[in-house]
């Protein structure tokens, strides 16, 4: 039996009630790393159940990190994540969801 709905964003990616699965991918640009990256990490762990995979690029020249994340999850579990993601100070992020 699903999980009842976070709360959260799930309007942000076209929500509902929720409880539909999407898969997508879920883009990040972090432009203060040392300071946001802590951040941005602890929110990813807190949402580690709907991240299927992560691929990153630090750049030290630039100060900047770029991460791409699989995400599976309900629309309300995304919604989540993104709308801590948005809250952050230094970072952007972009996302691409498609139905199941």
């Amino acid at each position: 039996m699903p999980s009842p709905p976070r709360g959260g964003l799930g309007f942000f990616f076209g929500g509902g009630i929720g409880m539909e699965r999407r898969l997508g991918v879920v883009e990040r640009v972090i432009e203060n790393r040392k300071k946001s990256a802590p951040q941005a990490n602890q929110i990813l762990s807190e949402h580690d159940e709907v991240i299927a995979a992560r691929k990153g690029l630090s750049s030290g020249q630039r100060n900047v990190s770029v991460v791409a994340l699989i995400i599976d999850g309900t629309t309300d579990e995304l919604g989540s994540l993104a709308g801590k993601l948005g809250m952050l100070n230094g970072f952007q992020f972009c996302s691409s969801l498609i139905r199941r």
